[in-house]
């Protein structure tokens, strides 16, 4: 099986979503496999317009199977808007064209936090990230004690890595003089939302 793998080397902004789509049309299949949604491609296909962040760019080619790989970090309801967002133009989404990893991390609000809470204490030493919690979820996945995908067929298992996760991150915020974060409101998100993502993947 012949495979082709497009890397950037710089930080963005190069292009690499074009060059995906225009390879896309002698593929069968279509993978993401690192990042988050931070990166826009930006694709016109027959006068319209597609802007993708989390999405392959393969998704907006027919017969094509798109796949989010497990070294993405996946927001779940930017993810849910994207996929709104392109259904509305006439694009298909669903278990036939279209698969997440299972072990998948996610983004989550209090990564989001973190993030803002970090670029804000920096000071003119700021990076410039995108402030959407990206950089955090990679560090909660690299200390295995992220929720993935898969913790979201269980409400037990994510009350527990919840637990756990939570546990690492309010000590953070504790020491940064911020509130700590409460669990059940994003428990309850999680679980309401969870739905419509785990619709998507089958």
């Amino acid at each position: 099986m012949k495979n082709i793998v497009v890397v950037g080397s710089q930080w963005g902004d190069e292009g690499k979503g074009k060059i995906v789509d225009w390879l896309s049309e002698q593929a069968d299949v279509v993978i993401r496999f690192q990042g988050g949604h931070n990166a826009g491609h930006t694709l016109v296909i027959d006068g319209v317009t597609y802007k993708l962040r989390l999405l392959p760019s393969g998704i907006v080619r027919k017969g094509k199977i798109s796949i989010i790989g497990n070294g993405v970090v996946v927001d779940p309801w930017a993810l849910l808007e994207e996929i709104d967002e392109i259904k509305s133009k006439g694009v298909e989404v669903n278990v036939n064209n279209f698969i997440i990893s299972e072990s998948a991390n996610l983004i989550l609000p209090f990564h989001r936090e973190m993030d803002e809470i970090r670029e804000d204490a920096a000071g003119k030493s700021k990076i410039g990230t995108t402030r959407r919690g990206i950089g955090p979820a990679y560090e909660d996945k690299v200390g295995r004690r992220s929720i993935r995908i898969m913790d979201l067929r269980s409400e037990k298992n994510l009350d527990q890595r919840l637990d756990s996760v939570l546990v690492h991150h309010n000590a953070i915020r504790k020491g940064l003089g911020k509130k700590i974060f409460e669990k059940d409101q994003l428990k309850s998100d999680l679980l309401k939302d969870s739905i419509k993502v785990l619709n998507e993947i089958g």
